[in-house]
């Protein structure tokens, strides 16, 4: 008789079908309009990412709290959050015309408004990706908040240990700490957190703000607090969203604004029937590469003019590369629409060929005068959005104009799986997790052409993510090992293509043999242990393979 062969699901298996859950609860809890993170609708959510542990929250799973983890997800939500018991969800719906000042978190670009002590409102105008970005950053905050009181209730009437009772006197001391006093309050909370006196001092300044030197102090002590008012009082924190938030998501309406004020400008300025190139990219290497070397005449490596440019205390340098680009064609469009997108279009027909400092073909540059459109980075599902609605023609006096779209270049960070920061990966496709779709395109950027440049390229498939604070090194292994290869991770690109082949094979709104430039350089490995985006950027690091990749784009457009 033979025996039936067992099967047993793998720890990726599990992890993905975790992300899978995940999605799906989150967009039953926005269906449903609010629910309480810590109940029994937001079990699933902690359930789930609790089984999955994904690299960049570290100890999630564990008793003692996760610092990196903390200081990743803190710096991508609003101050004050900690403090709040409600927190909503909101579309663009007035705030900015009212007293409330924006709360903007210094690492993701999104407004925020302190209604009052109790409530944090945040403003979703980059669409779904942005929401399960706050709903998952928000889930491991309150897991940690329930480890903290955890650690510090001693019985059911809410009596609190001796660290609890010397943190609280340190937070609500209206006095500047001493040193000694600081000191002593790091060892109580180091008792609380389950972690020694010296991992706390070596985080304790990331944490800080010149507003709020003891920032680290204050946030665990009112994620403990209303933690405990949970456990206690059954008082719950509570997560909801605004019935115009649910009513206008997936509609386009903020990608459509930016895209019809790009379109009237380009217009306006008679450059809507010119070839164009769009390139996606930040707000400072196309005009530095452009304009550096005549607005600030150095006599440095090229390189070593970059990284002073990328320094924090080089704004005047900066200003100066900004003015030259002014004056030379360039055409800024700050974001109203709520993309949180800037815009940079720049003129060739207005730039000297002659002092481009990459190789260029000059009577062809001056004979098409092209233009190229520079637009900020995209958010996750956002990228779908703003170039879907870009591509489509623009109607003058009842007439479609269609783009002269030749090219769309894309540049980004992304997270590698075979290198270390710093690295180049060039995609040879896209595959989106989560679903069989996959984008196989044909990149005119190659890793030849950064031979002899003296960094590491790595080609083949990348991965699109629904988001990078989920992935664990179970599934991205899979990926990389299987015969998908899997190259690296990011949250864009399918999306880009997507909206790319849909303008060009199926609507024909642009030139069905656009070309199209992937390239991304490595902002972390989270395949290795200390390599994550939770330990921190990339520093000045991240200045050559950006450039590099610029250059070569600018290269392949002036010839």
């Amino acid at each position: 008789m033979s025996k039936k062969k067992r099967h047993e699901r793998t720890r990726a298996q599990e992890s993905s079908n975790a992300i899978e859950r995940m999605y799906i609860t989150m967009r039953h809890l926005f269906n449903r309009g609010f629910y309480k993170p810590m109940g029994v609708s937001g079990e699933t959510l902690r359930q789930s990412l609790l089984l999955l542990r994904p690299e960049i929250y570290g100890s999630i799973g564990d008793e003692k709290a996760e610092l990196e983890g903390l200081l990743y997800v803190i710096d991508r939500l609003p101050i004050g959050i900690e403090e709040c018991t409600f927190i909503n969800l909101t579309s663009d719906e007035g705030y900015a015309n009212s007293h409330f000042k924006p709360i903007i978190p210094p690492k993701r670009r999104r407004n925020c408004y302190r209604i009052d002590a109790e409530q944090m409102n945040i403003e979703i105008t980059r669409g779904r990706s942005d929401i399960y970005d706050i709903l998952t950053h928000l889930t491991f905050l309150f897991i940690e908040s329930h480890k903290i009181s955890n650690r510090v209730i001693i019985d059911e009437n809410g009596a609190t240990t001796r660290d609890w009772i010397k943190l609280e006197k340190a937070v609500l001391s209206t006095k500047k700490l001493t040193q000694p006093e600081r000191e002593i309050a790091i060892t109580h909370t180091a008792n609380i957190l389950g972690r020694t006196f010296n991992e706390l001092t070596n985080v304790y300044s990331k944490f800080a703000t010149p507003k709020q030197p003891e920032r680290l102090l204050h946030i665990v002590y009112w994620l403990g607090k209303l933690a405990i008012e949970e456990q206690i009082n059954n008082n719950k924190r509570t997560v909801t969203f605004s019935p115009v938030l649910r009513e206008r998501l997936g509609h386009h309406i903020h990608g459509e604004i930016w895209a019809n004020t790009i379109k009237e400008t380009l217009h306006k300025n008679n450059l809507l029937e010119r070839p164009i190139h769009i390139i996606s990219a930040n707000m400072h290497s196309v005009m530095n590469t452009l304009f550096a070397p005549t607005a600030l005449k150095s006599k440095k490596d090229i390189f070593e003019v970059y990284k002073s440019l990328s320094q924090k205390e080089s704004e005047s340098l900066r200003n100066k590369v900004t003015k030259e680009a002014l004056l030379n064609g360039m055409i800024y469009i700050k974001d109203s629409s709520g993309t949180n997108i800037d815009v940079q279009i720049f003129d060739t027909d207005k730039i000297d060929a002659s002092k481009i400092d990459v190789k260029t073909n000059e009577a062809a540059l001056n004979s098409e005068k092209p233009v190229v459109f520079v637009m900020d980075y995209a958010f996750g599902e956002q990228a779908y959005e703003t170039i879907d609605e870009l591509l489509k023609p623009y109607i003058v006096k009842g007439k479609d104009i269609h783009l002269n779209v030749e090219s769309i270049s894309i540049m980004g960070k992304a997270g590698i799986l075979e290198g270390g920061k710093g690295d180049i990966m060039i995609p040879t496709a896209h595959i989106f997790e989560g679903t069989a779709d996959n984008y196989p395109f044909k990149n005119e950027l190659k890793k030849e052409d950064f031979e002899g440049e003296n960094v590491n390229v790595c080609e083949g498939s990348m991965i699109t993510v629904l988001g990078t604070s989920l992935q664990n090194k179970d599934i991205l292994k899979f990926f990389h090992d299987s015969t998908w290869h899997v190259i690296g991770l990011e949250m864009e690109g399918a999306h880009y293509q997507k909206a790319i082949q849909a303008a060009s094979k199926v609507r024909n709104s642009i030139n069905p043999n656009v070309k199209v430039r992937y390239a991304y350089y490595a902002s972390d490995n989270p395949l290795e242990t200390g390599s994550t985006l939770a330990s921190g950027g990339l520093g000045t690091s991240g200045v050559k393979p950006t450039y590099l990749i610029t250059r070569k784009i600018l290269e392949q457009l002036f010839n």
